[in-house]
């Protein structure tokens, strides 16, 4: 029997625009993190900002622009050029926790979103 989505219905429930703020404060903290900023290659964090702001979304039950832009997300894949070892996993949670926590996801849906960043951050490791 197939068990409901814990996280496709987050945009339905609270709109895009918190997962937005999260991804931008995500990346404001990324921008001057000794651990982080070296793995985003791109001069401007722009692009890494809006893949992962549309990943989220689409993930969250929201528009699919990811997909359509990228097609599946093959996140191991796409990661693995980048040393991804536990400290780094750890770093990018933390940092992700900060930001999440200054939006207005309300609970429980706040705990469910770092839920899902925490099992995401965990598959991408690979060192």
């Amino acid at each position: 029997m197939n068990q409901p989505d814990p996280v496709g219905d987050i945009c339905a429930q609270v709109g895009e625009e918190p997962v937005i703020e999260a991804v931008a404060a995500f990346y404001r903290r990324v921008a001057g993190d000794d651990l982080l900023r070296p793995l985003y290659p791109e001069e401007d964090l722009g692009p890494a900002e809006r893949r992962l702001a549309d990943f989220l979304i689409g993930r969250f039950g929201g528009s699919d622009r990811y997909v359509a832009a990228r097609g599946h997300p093959r996140l191991r894949m796409r990661h693995a050029p980048f040393p991804v070892d536990r400290e780094a996993r750890d770093r990018w949670m933390q940092l992700m926790t900060e930001s999440v926590a200054e939006t207005d996801f309300p609970e429980p849906v706040r705990t469910r979103v770092l839920a899902f960043l925490d099992g995401v951050a965990t598959f991408l490791i690979n060192r």
